[in-house]
């Protein structure tokens, strides 16, 4: 063991030693952690009027539970969807939404988007000084360098007017495909040692359409195919001030930092395991599940093996069935039923009936048995997040891309969230932490043991 080692080891010790509190202290003082209440609740830290979520109604002061809504600027996401469905992409014009607070007509939305593509390019030899230097797997790491690199090019980096950070704000909407895609085929080409292929973007093209463009070696995709994908982003782009990677940019935003700094700060919150990477553990559970499972058919065969995982007997001793239940909704995650219809849209163009099927037996069993083991019983659901892996498998997306995709998405909200905080509040976000701290004499250092 070398010298390093041993200090680490030892001093390892010292930390889990000087840094642990009882967890009884937290309630002794009134200490909500993870700033949500014994009910699980999210303790109120700011006003918004981005988004809102429904997961209760109160009938004569009575909280009961019902099915979940979406709402972006008060307009329901299920009406956005059902509206442009068979005729436009929605990402654009729900990012139009988030941002400006109010749908756009024809004309609005037509010119937003002339915008975003003038804005879709990176500076000269971009990509291959910096996209292609230190290639990973870890396509969000990857990113973030590449956003806090583009500060480097922003003569007007720290200009926090309203125009200027809704221009930054923009460009980044406009570059993140690139971003992620440019920095898998890196990744895919010096660690894989595979072709690498880099296609820019065609500007008449909607979001999801350019990112199926810019990953496939052929640029070719299905119709079915780019409008799940612009469905998913849509789904993904805003869920609330509270979520910790929103929250994160309006903490570093109140700071008075700079754009790139505050979306590289979300950047570092959602790549997180707790947060962004929620559907690659789905589909990590679905590859064990029909491992074990000979027929995605048998209810009793799939409900056993699911009962097996939830008392820590199989997969990965932790005892969930991820992509079930939610901090927030209760009856129903609505981007989860929005989501299903499309999903089985696809594995019907696809040719993954088993593979449906499979989820739709493990949506039916699960809710019943974490009740039972878990003696949980005001409904547990399926999220978001069940069903989206299964979508960009079919979509022969790769993993190092899922949590990306996430981003590509949220960065509108973070967007919006950040003008929000920078019109609206004037103040430092600073939360207090109750000290523990006892005062001590100062030992001298031959006096110490």
């Amino acid at each position: 063991m070398t010298k390093s080692n041993e200090f680490l080891k030892k001093h390892a010790l010292l930390c889990r030693e000087n840094d642990s509190i009882g967890k009884p202290l937290f309630n002794e003082y009134g200490v909500k952690k993870g700033l949500r209440d014994e009910k699980g609740e999210g303790v109120l830290t700011g006003l918004t009027n981005i988004s809102s979520i429904k997961a209760f109604e109160f009938e004569e002061g009575e909280k009961i539970p019902c099915d979940g809504e979406l709402l972006y600027r008060g307009y329901d996401v299920k009406d956005m969807i059902k509206a442009s469905a068979g005729n436009r992409f929605v990402f654009e014009e729900a990012a139009y939404l988030l941002l400006f607070g109010a749908l756009p007509t024809a004309d609005e939305l037509m010119d937003f988007k002339e915008a975003l593509n003038e804005l879709m390019r990176l500076p000269s030899n971009f990509t291959r000084d910096v996209i292609m230097k230190a290639a990973s797997g870890d396509v969000m790491n990857s990113m973030t360098r590449s956003i806090l690199t583009l500060a480097s090019y922003d003569s007007s980096k720290d200009d926090l007017s309203i125009e200027n950070v809704l221009r930054q704000s923009m460009g980044l909407i406009s570059v993140f495909p690139m971003l992620a895609v440019y920095a898998y085929h890196a990744y895919n080409h010096y660690e894989r040692d595979d072709s690498m292929y880099i296609h820019r973007p065609d500007p008449a093209l909607s979001t999801s359409e350019n990112f199926l463009r810019m990953l496939r070696p052929d640029m070719k995709y299905s119709e079915l195919e780019a409008e799940v994908l612009d469905i998913c982003l849509l789904l993904h782009m805003e869920h609330g001030g509270g979520n910790n990677s929103t929250f994160t940019t309006r903490v570093v935003t109140s700071a008075g930092t700079d754009t790139y700094s505050a979306i590289a700060a979300a950047m570092s919150s959602l790549k997180g395991k707790k947060h962004g990477g929620a559907n690659l553990q789905v589909i990590n559970m679905m590859d064990d599940v029909k491992a074990h499972v000979t027929d995605y058919h048998d209810e009793e065969e799939i409900s056993a093996y699911l009962r097996k995982i939830l008392r820590k007997e199989a997969y990965d001793g932790k005892g969930l069935i991820y992509g079930m239940g939610h901090a927030v909704y209760s009856l129903s995650d609505p981007r989860e039923r929005v989501l299903k219809g499309f999903v089985e849209m696809l594995a019907d163009e696809k040719g993954r009936g088993d593979d449906m099927a499979l989820y739709n037996n493990i949506e039916k069993a699960a809710p019943v048995l974490i009740a039972e083991e878990r003696h949980i019983y005001k409904g547990v659901s399926p999220n978001v997040d069940f069903y989206s892996g299964f979508i960009y498998d079919m979509l022969d997306i790769p993993g190092e891309l899922f949590t990306p995709l996430f981003a590509i998405a949220r960065i509108v909200g973070w967007s919006a969230h950040r003008l929000e905080e920078l019109v609206t509040t004037d103040k430092i976000i600073r939360p207090a932490y109750k000290s523990l701290v006892s005062k001590n004499e100062y030992i001298p250092m031959d006096a110490r043991k």
